[in-house]
């Protein structure tokens, strides 16, 4: 009997601990809101990617996806990313869908243009 109990205790710690965990990793991802400025950006095709997506300039994380909705005019895929306040970006640089190793999730990689004016919101 006192195995079964000590059984039933270490199971139940096993249990807790994983539901902490989890609970951990849904409470604190890196796809919380940022207060910036609003991006967008036109793509062929966006799959994979999804809405929290990292947004990164040089590898740092600089904002995420806010929403993806498609143009019906021209049929092409419109992401809206929220950008941290802080960075500029110069108004010919470009994005792409980058994707984090052969498993990895999506996110999108801008590379910076040479232009003294920047991005401003919306």
């Amino acid at each position: 009997m006192k195995i079964t109990a000590i059984e039933t205790i270490v199971g139940a710690i096993v249990i807790f601990i994983a539901v902490s965990f989890f609970y951990f990793a849904y409470t604190m991802p890196s796809v919380k809101s940022i207060n910036g400025y609003n991006v967008s950006a036109t793509f062929n095709k966006v799959s994979g990617l999804v809405n929290g997506a990292e947004v990164r300039l040089s590898g740092i994380k600089i904002g995420s996806v806010s929403s993806q909705n498609l143009d019906l005019e021209t049929y092409d895929a419109v992401v809206l990313m929220e950008i941290s306040e802080d960075i500029r970006i110069p108004e010919d640089s470009s994005a792409k869908i980058s994707s984090q190793g052969l498993l990895g999730t999506n996110y999108i990689e801008i590379e910076p243009g040479g232009s003294y004016t920047m991005l401003a919101d919306g």
